[in-house]
């Protein structure tokens, strides 16, 4: 097809980005993070060239929790499967839609994280997710670009008219006949719900007058005052079952207090972040929970990951749970093979998020989609690019509810280029995001508009793959 791609060059940017305040997830605590952009240049097969951007935090913390390798070497891996990724991309000459393009490129994926992690001389190998992580700004580059040549919304070119094969090429011959633009909203949802995050630390009363002292929200009860909120996410510990009930008991009641304020009756969902030993850790919190608060109970929307990612190595049952709540899979889900295997344990639904890369996402969507399982639409707390990608995703997509948008919580800094072309999805209004400034070519980024300085210097660097840098407490892969 005269709209297929095939990639000229590819450049990564990587900076440090330091938190407002500390995200608490799991037994995890995250003061800063590196953050990946990527661009891709592609030509079609009409001799057009255009740029895609992508972004996304490399949080090896959450991909890759490992006691083995410590996190500066964690790190340094992520970042570099990430070069080695461009460069493996850059060298793709074959014109092609860009799921093709990404597909055929990610079976190389495997190999290059062990190529790393055996040149950091690393004690385990490169997890499947952290990998995914690592790939995921250039994927949605890919997608990004394959837009801005062609002249459309990226979500336009998802079905015959712009693919050359259907669904039945990745997810067998059940889908032949189908496209992934079936599965899709052809127009974008105006407004999103947002869940909005209460972390292992965050405050919750006004009085708590800890951490950062500017004229953001310092606690859940300003969040709510101030943005309507009526979705929340609560991080529990999974190993304390009294501190798990009165943190999410405290966080309901207060919710209740301002339940006047805001346009819509709450909803909730908790994440132990795998923190749990076994399923029936949950259900005695949920039976314990329906019987404290029968309404609180009901208000719980879903239950997210709380046993171990590995499922293959740790098959709890979760049926159990499913029929209290619905238990959505997120850490354990990075591949085809990890969704089959979730139904067959009884897991109710899944997690996206858009470092599971794009075209992944796509095929998780339709695979969910036809077979009637929930899912959930997350964003890492990922700022900038990172966000307006997950937003726009959620808006072109049927997830349950909303959408995270947890950076304007703890990296606000980082997204003020972007915020000043978007302010409506950096900036909530009684509990919703809107995403009509997502217009145009691509993803509707819109980048040639944001004062972010590595966009505008895009065009007048060397042809090639490269690894650069955008200035600010930035790193450098070599």
């Amino acid at each position: 097809m005269l709209t297929d791609i095939r990639v000229l060059e590819t450049d990564v940017y990587v900076s440090r980005e330091t938190a407002r305040e500390s995200l608490k997830f799991g037994n995890v605590i995250v003061d800063n993070c590196l953050y990946c952009h990527a661009r891709v240049t592609v030509e079609n097969a009409r001799g057009h060239v255009a740029d895609g951007w992508g972004a996304i935090f490399l949080m090896d913390m959450w991909g890759w929790p490992s006691a083995a390798v410590s996190h500066v070497d964690r790190e340094v891996a992520l970042q570099r499967v990430t070069e080695a990724f461009a460069q493996n991309l850059s060298r793709s000459r074959d014109y092609a839609h860009p799921l093709s393009v990404f597909m055929e490129a990610e079976r190389d994926l495997p190999a290059i994280a062990g190529s790393v992690a055996g040149g950091l001389g690393a004690q385990e190998s490169i997890p499947p997710l952290a990998a995914l992580i690592s790939a995921s700004p250039l994927d949605m580059a890919l997608h990004d670009a394959f837009g801005n040549v062609n002249g459309i919304h990226t979500y336009q070119g998802y079905g015959p008219e712009f693919m050359r094969f259907d669904l039945g090429a990745y997810l067998g011959p059940g889908f032949k006949g189908r496209y992934i633009s079936d599965y899709l909203i052809s127009a974008a949802t105006p407004r999103l719900p947002v869940f909005h995050l209460v972390g292992g630390l965050d405050q919750i009363h006004k009085d708590e007058l800890t951490g950062a002292d500017d004229d953001l929200p310092r606690s859940l009860e300003d969040w709510i005052e101030r943005d309507g909120l009526f979705c929340f996410k609560v991080k529990l510990r999974g190993n304390d079952l009294s501190w798990d009930l009165e943190r999410f008991l405290h966080v309901v009641t207060v919710v209740r207090e301002l339940a006047t304020i805001v346009p819509c009756p709450p909803v909730f969902s908790v994440d132990t972040n795998e923190q749990c030993e076994s399923a029936e850790y949950i259900v005695e919190f949920l039976r314990r929970l329906a019987e404290q608060d029968a309404p609180a109970f009901d208000a719980l929307l879903y239950v997210e990951q709380p046993v171990t990612r590995n499922l293959a190595a740790n098959p709890h049952d979760m049926r159990a749970v499913a029929r209290l709540k619905p238990v959505i899979l997120d850490e354990g889900l990075a591949s085809l093979q990890d969704f089959d295997l979730a139904l067959t344990l009884g897991w109710s639904g899944i997690a996206l998020k858009t470092c599971k890369c794009h075209s992944k996402d796509l095929l998780f969507v339709c695979l969910a989609e036809q077979r009637g399982i929930p899912y959930t639409v997350q964003d890492l707390t990922n700022p900038g690019l990172a966000l307006l990608h997950s937003v726009g995703f959620a808006a072109r997509t049927h997830p349950l509810v909303g959408v995270e948008t947890n950076s304007r919580q703890y990296f606000p800094a980082t997204s003020a280029a972007e915020a000043s072309v978007h302010p409506d999805i950096f900036s909530v209004k009684e509990g919703f995001v809107r995403t009509d400034s997502l217009y145009g070519s691509g993803f509707g980024f819109r980048t040639d508009e944001i004062p972010r300085p590595i966009f505008r210097s895009s065009h007048s660097r060397p042809r090639g793959s490269d690894v650069r840098v955008d200035g600010r407490d930035s790193l450098r892969l070599e």
